[in-house]
Formats: structure tokens, sequence, C-alpha cells
């Protein structure tokens, strides 16, 4: 297997709203090679489609980001709310940030980041020449597990899910369930490289051209799992409260 390389692109300066990020990234000298992957940052396409809402105001974007209230809980006087958003993410704050934006603003997320996808891997295909792939990335929480780490909330070009089912695993035995997400170990790989507060918010994964194809390809809004195979809608607390309630009710 080709060896699987990964590197930020320096001189992406600012961004703000109507830049457009294919000159931007392209501005900075990167030579891109055929089947390249580029990992976005969220941050920065949001900035370019001007989703800024004043600080103040953060509670409210909040709510109006929200679809369903997965879990709330209150730590020193201080709540936090676990929520599906609009776009079928399950996220601590509906994916509203604060990090890396202007005093007295924040972030939303982009109105539709698979459509942002697109429209710069179309760009920077259509300047190049080079059929590269686009992952938007953004943070997430894990549950059962601490820490955070970047997952693909926007993809094109690219095969977000690499299914194996029906190949043989080494000892010949034919895989039935495995189909790894490589669209969210793409943007962790990007994320490896480009860090959260050093001003580099664009990466380069090269050696998965394999995964490269088409822009009619499924995006990010396919990998999110349908309320039907949903098995933890709630939280721990909220499940409770919600199987105690039933059953007094029945």
């Amino acid at each position: 297997m080709t060896a699987l390389t990964a590197f930020a692109i320096p001189g992406i300066g600012e961004v703000v709203p109507g830049d457009d990020l294919s000159a931007l990234i392209l501005d900075t000298g990167v030579a891109l090679e055929e089947g390249d992957i580029l990992v976005v940052t969220s941050k920065i396409v949001s900035k370019a489609e001007g989703r800024y809402v004043a600080a103040a105001d953060r509670e409210d974007a909040i709510t109006a980001e929200t679809v369903r209230v997965v879990a709330t809980r209150t730590t020193d006087g201080h709540t936090t709310r676990i929520v599906e958003n609009r776009l079928g993410i399950v996220a601590a704050a509906a994916g509203v940030d604060a990090s890396n934006t202007p005093e007295g603003w924040i972030l939303l997320l982009p109105v539709d980041p698979d459509a942002s996808a697109r429209a710069l891997a179309a760009a920077v295909r259509e300047r190049t020449g080079v059929t590269v792939g686009v992952i938007v990335s953004d943070t997430l929480g894990r549950p059962w597990r601490s820490g955070q780490t970047d997952v693909a909330i926007g993809a094109a070009g690219v095969r977000v899910i690499e299914d194996l089912r029906g190949v043989a695993d080494s000892a010949g035995r034919l895989l039935v369930v495995t189909a790894p997400c490589v669209a969210d170990e793409l943007a962790a790989t990007g994320d490896l490289v480009k860090g959260k507060a050093g001003g580099l918010p664009v990466a380069v994964v090269r050696g998965r051209s394999d995964l490269v194809g088409p822009l009619t390809l499924p995006g990010a809004a396919s990998i999110v799992r349908s309320s039907d195979r949903d098995m933890f809608r709630l939280g721990s607390d909220e499940a409770y409260r919600a199987g105690f309630a039933d059953g007094r009710a029945g």
C-alpha cells in the first residue's frame, strides 16, 4: 500500500465573509497531486459564508440550531446541552463555537457542509486540473470516551464509507459488518497536522487516491445514523426518567 502522508498548508490568513476559499488555498502555492484530499476546518467555511452571531445571543443561537435535546448536565453553575442540530449531528451546544473568532462574535456551522465541500472541490478541480476530494471537518466529543476528535461534517468527491462487507480477512473469513467511516478517519488525520491553535485550517492528506471520485458521491450527511437505527437517542439520566414516566403511565 502507498504510504499515507499529511501536511498542513501554511499561508492562509484570516478568512472573512465572501472570501473565495479555493483562491486562498491555491494562492499559497501548494502543489496538489491527483487524488489528494483537502481537509478543511469548518470554521473557515463558516467565516467565508458569514455565519456570525453576536456572542450575547449564544444561548438563543444554540436553541435555534437545536432539533432535539439529547442530554443536559449542570456543573458548577454551567449547563452543557448535548443536542441534535439541524444537520442531524449530535454535539455539545449544537456546534455553535466561540473559539478562534473575533471578540464579541460566535460562529454557526455552515448551512450545508456537503454543498460547501462540493463547491470548493469543483473550484479547485477546475483551477488546477487535478482531481481532489474535500472533507469539511469539525471537532466532536464521543460517548464513553474522554477528549475530542475531528470528524467529517461535509464531504465531496470522497467515499465517506469504505464498505468491506464480503471481503475476506487475513484468515479467509468473510467480513460481515466492517464498513470503516474513512471520512472521519481522514478528518482526524488532517487535524493531527492542522492542530487547534496554529492558524493552519487546511491540510492535505495524500496516499488514498482510491477514495477520491466524482462529486456525485454521497456526502457526509449520509454518515448520520437515522433515528430508526439509533440505539442511543437519550442521555442516561434522560432515558431513565423517560422509562420511569412510561412505567408509571402504564
